[in-house]
């Protein structure tokens, strides 16, 4: 068994990346992310309103650094000063606690009850086995004095062929009545992961 040294994906161009390194500039990164967002909305027809994606993006890309992904993105088609979805992969490494990672383990430590039962799956993809994890979670609103509201969230934990440690894939959404295009572009970007040893 080896360690995983390097992990590519593959999004479409409506996923923007976001700087999880601590050394990232994320205020000129948002600036000039929101500038090149409005752009692209712009010359498809859209007016968007780019304070307002600027201080998306930046909440976005902080939220995502205190996690420390490997990577993150955020999904924000044509027109959209919000982010629909958030998607950030991680690894994951055996320890003293947990010498040996495992689709049993994958799922029990991923999972919750909190909001409804989740839907736990095997999967295959093209780098290894998969545990396919779809969960529903009460969140926290982005103000005070908004209500609650239902964060769904779709997570492929991989044991990719011949690796000690996992792949964690998680992508996350609350806006209503996505959950069906949501798990389709999940599921389709899960097939572009890629490791080297």
């Amino acid at each position: 068994m080896s360690d995983i040294r390097e992990c590519g994906i593959v999004v479409p161009t409506d996923w923007v990346g976001l700087p999880v390194e601590p050394s990232d500039d994320v205020r000129s990164w948002s600036k000039a992310t929101a500038a090149e967002l409005r752009e692209r909305g712009e010359a498809a027809g859209y007016d968007v309103d780019r304070a307002a994606l600027r201080k998306d993006l930046r909440s976005r890309a902080e939220e995502s650094r205190t996690r420390e992904p490997f990577y993150a993105f955020a999904l924000y088609p044509d027109g959209f000063d919000t982010a629909l979805a958030v998607l950030e992969v991680d690894l994951i490494h055996p320890d003293d606690t947990v010498p040996r990672i495992t689709l049993d383990w994958l799922a029990e430590t991923f999972s919750a009850d909190d909001y409804g039962p989740p839907r736990i799956s095997r999967t295959r993809l093209p780098i290894g086995s998969a545990v396919r994890i779809r969960q529903n979670f009460a969140a926290a609103p982005r103000s005070r004095r908004s209500p609650g509201i239902l964060m769904e969230t779709l997570t492929y934990g991989v044991l990719p062929d011949g690796a000690e440690a996992a792949v964690m894939l998680l992508v996350s959404w609350t806006v209503p009545g996505l959950s069906e295009e949501m798990e389709e572009a999940a599921a389709g970007i899960a097939e572009t992961l890629t490791v080297s040893f």
